[in-house]
């Protein structure tokens, strides 16, 4: 049985990737920093890594075929101090260096790895549609996101200097109705309100969950892939038009508001 290693397997993304890795007959290990975590799930255990101390299970590390690496503290979950930011860059690539460094030390029969990144290495995307959209090898932009992705990428690359295939995967706004970017647009829906930030204008590169899973999928499936991909849909929008779209499919019986919230 194919066994695929999982880290973040607890968020958003990783609940979601789980569960269909486990429909379609693969044993899954999920890292936790949680000792002795069990499972009652058929072919999903647990295994334990505590990044700061640089340690984990050698015996789950040995047995995995594929990685897909999830994990790091959520951008949007916390106001930006300089302590979070550190936080948010730690949490990636002191996880990335410790798997690299795994795979160095420890017998092992791992053939990917694939791990997440994000759209945030290009910065802000100006209008809809882009005249000149943006390709996986442009450079990082010169901000904090741009400057944490490209470290979160680099953390990993060593990895292909092994002779493994190696994927990073860009990922835009995931949209999942189990929580995530999504529940934020909706929240002042409950109250039949559609909140529209700023002039409406962001533009919003987002990809459904289910999508951004099969992804996953593919790149562990597809031999054939390895570098940098996008993961976002095709038709990217803006802010005021995703609003009004939710709005318009969750409306049934009350008045839909519009406010443009400036600042």
């Amino acid at each position: 049985m194919t066994t695929i290693l999982i880290t973040g397997g607890t968020g958003l993304v990783g609940n979601a990737l789980t569960r269909v890795l486990l429909s379609k007959g693969y044993s899954v290990i999920v890292l936790t920093r949680q000792k002795d975590k069990q499972s009652t799930v058929p072919n999903l255990s647990y295994a334990h890594w505590d990044i700061d101390n640089k340690v984990i299970d050698e015996q789950a590390f040995a047995q995995v075929t594929h990685i897909i690496h999830l994990a790091g503290a959520g951008v949007a979950d916390e106001r930006w101090t300089k302590k979070r930011k550190q936080e948010i860059i730690d949490s990636r690539v002191k996880s990335g260096q410790l798997l690299v460094q795994s795979l160095k030390a420890i017998p092992n029969k791992v053939q990917s790895f694939i791990s997440a990144s994000a759209i945030g290495w290009y910065g802000a995307d100006l209008e809809v549609p882009n005249p000149n959209p943006f390709k996986e090898d442009d450079k990082p932009a010169n901000d904090f996101l741009g400057r944490a992705c490209q470290l979160w990428e680099e953390s990993t690359k060593p990895v292909g200097e092994m002779g493994k295939r190696l994927a990073h995967i860009r990922i835009g706004i995931v949209l999942s109705k189990n929580g995530g970017a999504l529940k934020e647009f909706i929240k002042p829906q409950k109250f039949g309100v559609a909140a529209i930030l700023g002039n409406g204008k962001q533009i919003i590169s987002w990809i459904h969950i289910d999508d951004l899973v099969n992804i996953f999928i593919t790149a562990i499936e597809n031999e054939t892939i390895q570098g940098t991909y996008n993961a976002v849909a095709p038709n990217p929008v803006s802010n005021k038009e995703l609003t009004i779209a939710l709005a318009k499919a969750r409306a049934k019986f009350y008045i839909l508001f519009i406010f443009l919230l400036f600042y």
